[in-house]
């Protein structure tokens, strides 16, 4: 299990409280809650933008929040994808797989998930020309290139076209399923429940009021 202990942050009149959070280190666990329930100030926490003091997180045996962010093992999708416009899809994935293997560039890895995730075509776009569901797997894959502990998806399919979502949803499905790779789900819609998480830990006005098991 994963265990996070005594996370607390304040802002203004917000506090975020989890005394003690036991998640799952399989599968895709959803941190789910309506606008203002705190599931942004956890997110941000986890991947070291707020530093909350005297907390711990323990993953698989390594205490996470004792490191700095570059050391955590993270891949990050965030709800904006955060790509550089004025690159290309390629060079967007070049910036991180070259500061990631210094001593080499993965070819290969970065063959096997552009064909995965259905890149050839737009390889050499420019980020800014890269349809919604194009840029969510560009970002999606900079994420993975770099072999992460775990993966976390910010709002992941709130920036699509409502048509395009039921498709992202079955394409990520599918790929971390392939990876066996732990998933946090940052999302306040349940649908995407729904198609992906096997747990569910609801937040509510920052605090943790229920953490359940799903069918998925």
């Amino acid at each position: 299990m994963s265990l996070i202990k005594n996370l607390q942050l304040k802002f203004d009149d917000f506090l975020l409280d989890i005394p003690e959070l036991s998640i799952p280190e399989k599968g895709v666990t959803a941190f789910w809650g309506h606008s203002g329930s705190g599931k942004t100030t956890f997110f941000k926490s986890l991947i070291g933008i707020h530093k909350p003091k005297n907390w711990s997180w323990d993953f698989s045996g390594v205490k996470l929040s004792d490191l700095p962010l570059n050391e955590r093992r993270l891949g990050v999708v965030f709800q904006s994808f955060e790509l550089f416009p004025h690159l290309t899809a390629e060079e967007n994935i070049r910036i991180v797989a070259e500061a990631r293997y210094k001593d080499h560039y993965p070819t290969e890895l970065i063959e096997s998930y552009k064909e995965k995730l259905g890149l050839n075509k737009c390889w050499n776009t420019q980020a800014q020309k890269l349809s919604g569901g194009e840029k969510q797997r560009v970002a999606l894959m900079r994420a993975l290139i770099s072999k992460p502990r775990l993966l976390l998806l910010d709002e992941p399919f709130s920036a699509l076209d409502p048509h395009l979502r039921s498709e992202a949803r079955a394409l990520v499905k599918n790929l971390i399923a392939q990876l066996d790779i732990p998933v946090y789900l940052i999302t306040h819609d349940e649908a995407d429940i729904q198609a992906l998480a096997h747990h569910v830990v609801e937040l509510k006005q920052g605090r943790v009021v229920s953490v359940k098991s799903l069918n998925n």
